[in-house]
């Protein structure tokens, strides 16, 4: 019988970020030892781990479980805690051996200090340990820094094709397949990538990435094409091997692989500043949300999004929909645990003075202090992200006028309507939902709502990339630089 180890060490690391990431942030998200993950569904990049214990009895295998850790995005990962987690697993993979494969759910974009490329080192020092001939498969998120080295050390990568990322389970499906066909002599994967040396955001819910994605899907499973992944890139991290790329896998010919990720390549070039939705200003958001006669009308900053690593306590909109007098409008999340801790103590229908919001630094805007009425408390909350659940901590939804704003204790973003349904609002019935959020909130919020705005805030986030001090990404890449030199790597 075959053996495969399969674990997670994940986050998507802003280096921009004021807020350093800890062992801490890990246990607050995802902190499982072997035979701890839950059986009702896959936590934040665990879905490797889920689906080949759903799959080992049915396809005749033995699945060794590692340690899962994960943690929201933040700042850089320090060093020790890297190195802890890092050892813990490879530990782990030594004590398993011998194993014909491992397959690692790891994001892609996880930097530590001294370790700019934390899966690359990962899977280097994996591949020293299990051998050439063990068959390691990793999935990735879009939004990585797919680097030569992880690229060298692994004989299969895949990442999500949809942004917001719903079909995590099915790439992992699709991997945990490539992995045992390899192991049964079924395929000989070969991969190719193409740098299309550029820097963007391509939302798979907006027409042009969608007709790519599906143009993707349909060259998987003919002409020797086993798998294709746009690699989105992480705009907000200061490394060298930053960038969209295209990477193809294809079994055993390498010259369709290479012929294929510079045809997808050359068209992903040709898609630059194309891909993204078009932002207003806070003021023209609100102002066009609160005049539309139809709602729920959604409005996403993107600029104040935790899953990008931003506190998540900007107060501008927030202060806009009050001076505007905005009625039936939500807003959420805002990350204040010590806000939460008050209207705890309070309790429901407290009336009282809080100061929320505008805590973490500059870009969060001055905190919002104010008389509220506490509407709701709970105690342990999920958000459900697709399969996945994420959790919210303890909650609070308080109350100013006619507008309603959710505080949670543990930092992340909009994604599911729990977020307002835990808290008794309801927000199918609102005007105005305000959702701190990129894109992933349109997989629960896109379907309920009468129309989405996005609003270009000033929260850290900077949607003009040219705006932030990158002096460690190689260079030409667009937009910072007109002129560049795309073409294939690997």
């Amino acid at each position: 019988m075959k053996r495969i180890y399969s674990a997670t060490i994940a986050t998507e690391t802003n280096t921009f970020s004021p807020m350093p990431t800890s062992l801490e942030a890990f246990k607050e998200c995802v902190f499982l030892r072997p035979g701890e993950h839950p059986q009702d569904a896959p936590r934040m990049c665990t879905a490797p781990l889920f689906i080949a214990r759903e799959r080992a009895l049915r396809d005749g295998f033995e699945l060794i479980e590692g340690s899962c850790f994960a943690a929201s995005p933040a700042g850089t990962v320090n060093q020790a805690d890297y190195e802890f987690m890092r050892d813990e697993v490879l530990e782990q993979l030594r004590a398993a051996m011998p194993l014909d494969a491992v397959l690692f759910g790891l994001h892609g974009a996880m930097v530590a200090h001294g370790y700019d490329d934390v899966e690359g080192d990962l899977l280097e020092r994996a591949r020293a340990i299990v051998g050439k001939d063990c068959v390691i498969g990793v999935e990735h998120d879009p939004h990585c820094h797919m680097t030569l080295k992880r690229i060298s050390n692994c004989d299969i990568m895949i990442c999500y094709k949809e942004f917001p990322h719903t079909d995590v389970s099915d790439r992992a499906e699709d991997l945990l397949t490539l992995v045992l066909r390899t192991l049964r002599n079924e395929i000989k994967p070969v991969m190719s990538m193409y740098d299309c040396r550029q820097i963007g955001s391509y939302p798979t819910t907006l027409p042009l990435m969608r007709a790519f994605v599906d143009k993707m899907t349909d060259l998987e499973g003919s002409d020797d094409i086993l798998s294709v992944s746009a690699v989105h890139c992480f705009p907000y991290a200061n490394v060298e091997e930053l960038g969209s790329r295209i990477l193809v896998v294809a079994d055993g010919n390498k010259n369709k692989a290479n012929a294929l990720a510079i045809r997808l390549g050359e068209e992903f070039v040709s898609m630059r500043g194309k891909t993204s939705p078009d932002y207003l200003s806070v003021d023209e958001g609100i102002r066009k949300a609160i005049a539309s006669p139809h709602g729920p009308v959604v409005i996403a900053d993107p600029a104040d999004n935790a899953g990008g690593g931003a506190p998540t306590d900007n107060t501008t909109i927030i202060r806009k929909l009050l001076e505007l007098k905005a009625e039936k409008a939500a807003v959420g999340p805002i990350w204040d645990p010590m806000a939460v801790r008050i209207c705890l103590d309070g309790g429901v229908g407290a009336l009282l003075p809080l100061r929320f919001g505008g805590k973490t630094g500059q870009a969060s805007g001055q905190p919002i202090d104010a008389t509220v009425q506490v509407t709701a408390i709970a105690r342990d909350c999920w958000q459900t992200f697709g399969p996945t659940q994420v959790p919210l901590g303890d909650c609070a939804a308080i109350r100013i006028d006619g507008v309603s704003i959710i505080l949670i204790s543990n930092r992340t973003q909009a994604l599911g309507l729990e977020l307002f349904s835990n808290l008794g609002i309801d927000p199918t019935v609102q005007n105005v939902v305000v959702v701190k959020s990129t894109n992933h909130f349109m997989a629960a919020f896109g379907p309920i709502a009468s129309e989405v705005i996005y609003v270009d805030s000033d929260a850290p986030l900077a949607r003009d990339y040219r705006k932030l001090n990158f002096t460690k990404v190689r260079r030409p890449i667009w937009p910072l630089d007109e002129r560049t030199e795309p073409g294939l790597i690997f």
